[in-house]
């Protein structure tokens, strides 16, 4: 029996990361609140009015261009997280999928690729919920800590390119079970020990906290999956990318100071302008480009183009 086309397969995972995107949102939503329950109710409701959706209302991305982002019961505006954490979570799913090891591997294309799938999902979580609260689940960070080993010990291949697996592994050139957890408890503390120390070291130069611990226990979780050197290359792309767009928020907030020094024809100087844009642009959650660079170690940014560019986009 030939196996499926790869673009059966990856739409196939990249359809199922829908679903599973739709559940995703619960508990974006339930995770960070008191007494409630990412399964209880079983049933999803509006948070404004608490009315239960019915199926046809839930379906992914589709219900919410079909009610024109409100809900159908008192026309609270949906914002637009919903979709985007959904079509995010399908692509990164295909994603994962497409590049697996080939369906024909049997056990191997689903563990390493359902593996992949539910540490990308897990960052999704905490990515959007650090947006919304500036904190990060201990469920998603502490749980990824606790599941990297064990599925080290499950999947060896995941720690296929981890140095250290290789080198404690007992057989030259391959990754045993042993390695493999070995390779993720080494990730666990280079990631939250890296990050630890730079905060330490923040902390002492600036006398304020420069690093939250939720974004150290979530680097240590990334680092059981990728391994302690990809746990270090995590750590240079979310800063990157955080730095970019902290720039950017300067020259926003900046550009809005300035804006209303001229409507109120004050003259506040320029030095104060910047003073509160830095201010402004100091709160910047630093989970999601943290989350973005484990997605982007995890994957490999060269497989990542390789595909991209087989599928002729």
């Amino acid at each position: 029996m030939e196996p499926p086309p790869r673009e059966f397969v990856i739409a196939a995972w990249g359809i199922f990361g829908l679903v599973v995107g739709s559940f995703l949102n619960v508990v974006v939503h339930r995770l960070p609140l008191e007494g409630e329950s990412v399964l209880r109710p079983l049933r999803s409701r509006c948070p404004n009015c608490r009315h239960e959706l019915t199926a046809w209302e839930n379906v992914p991305v589709l219900s919410w261009l079909a009610l024109r982002g409100r809900c159908r019961n008192c026309r609270w505006p949906i914002p637009i997280r919903y979709p985007l954490v959904e079509l995010v979570n399908a692509t990164l799913w295909a994603l994962a999928g497409g590049l697996a090891p080939p369906p024909e591997g049997g056990w191997l294309h689903f563990g390493v690729g359902g593996v992949h799938a539910l540490v990308l999902s897990g960052l999704v979580v905490a990515s959007a919920v650090d947006f919304d609260r500036f904190e990060i689940p201990d469920e998603v960070s502490i749980g990824g800590i606790v599941l990297a080993p064990l599925c080290a010990a499950l999947v060896p291949e995941l720690h296929a390119d981890t140095w250290v697996a290789r080198e404690l592994s007992d057989v030259p050139g391959q990754v045993d079970r042993v390695g493999a957890v070995l390779g993720a408890l080494a990730g666990i503390l280079v990631g939250g020990g890296s990050l630890y120390l730079i905060g330490w070291v923040g902390k002492k130069l600036f006398r304020r906290d420069a690093m939250g611990f939720g974004d150290v226990k979530l680097l240590a979780a990334g680092g059981g999956f990728v391994g302690p050197g990809g746990a270090l290359v995590a750590l240079f792309l979310g800063s990157l990318a955080a730095s970019l767009v902290g720039a950017a928020n300067l020259v926003r907030f900046l550009c809005v100071s300035r804006k209303r020094v001229r409507e109120r024809r004050t003259r506040k100087p320029l030095v104060r302008s910047l003073a509160s844009a830095r201010i402004a642009a100091r709160y910047l959650p630093f989970g999601p480009y943290l989350g973005l660079g484990i997605g982007i170690v995890l994957l490999g940014w060269k497989d990542v183009l390789e595909l991209v560019s087989e599928l002729g986009f």
